[in-house]
């Protein structure tokens, strides 16, 4: 019966958000891991989202490689730092739906004070993830081994490896910009679910329909 409440259905999105922000900076942190080399086909090739990209050979292929691997070691701590944020957080909201199932807010209603506190505080912690998200993100964009990575993907022919933020990027950021959104409400819901627990215990007729 919880999980049809508006707390409920409020926590499970927060989940849903904090799984599609992981599963954005997965996309990131996956598609800088450089190349693989093939020598028994006479070439190195780039593998990124199931796709072969060949091209590269000799001093050139060794030069991609090592650029690759460079950019790679410049977004890892922010990819895994964005990675780590949303699997706590996710986790933190599915034991927020397992408390409420147990009926634990009923049961201790200063709980949900403590919800509401943490609710507040996770929505403001996400502004500075954000910028230090961006800012990190940037400094790595705006590097010289980026332009120089983006210079020998060009005169190759390839697109998509420009020095600008990708789809991964800016989704993760959408997902945390809408977390904030939901944890405030989140918070909201928490402090009115205290008020109307202290009022139906003050009335032992309503305790079953609650």
């Amino acid at each position: 019966k919880y999980l049809c409440t508006g707390r409920a259905c409020c926590q499970m999105l927060e989940v849903l958000l904090n799984l599609l922000i992981l599963a954005c900076s997965s996309v990131s942190y996956s598609s800088t891991g450089g190349y693989t080399g093939i020598t028994s086909l006479g070439g190195i090739y780039y593998y990124q989202f199931g796709g072969a990209y060949s091209g590269f050979e000799g001093a050139d292929g060794e030069k991609a490689q090592q650029l690759d691997v460079q950019f790679y070691q410049l977004k890892l701590p922010t990819v895994t730092a964005a990675m780590a944020y949303s699997g706590a957080l996710m986790a933190f909201c599915c034991l927020l739906v397992l408390l409420g199932v147990l009926r634990v807010p009923w049961h201790c209603p200063p709980w949900l004070l403590i919800e509401g506190l943490l609710d507040v505080l996770i929505a403001g912690a996400y502004v500075p993830a954000l910028y230090f998200y961006f800012h990190q993100l940037s400094a790595a964009y705006a590097s010289p081994v980026c332009r120089e990575r983006e210079a020998l993907y060009q005169s190759k022919g390839y697109s998509g490896f420009s020095c600008t933020f990708h789809g991964g990027d800016i989704g993760a950021a959408v997902f945390a910009v809408l977390s904030i959104g939901l944890f405030a409400l989140g918070a909201v819901l928490a402090i009115r679910g205290y008020r109307q627990v202290r009022k139906l215990k003050k009335k032992p007729a309503e305790m079953l329909e609650f």
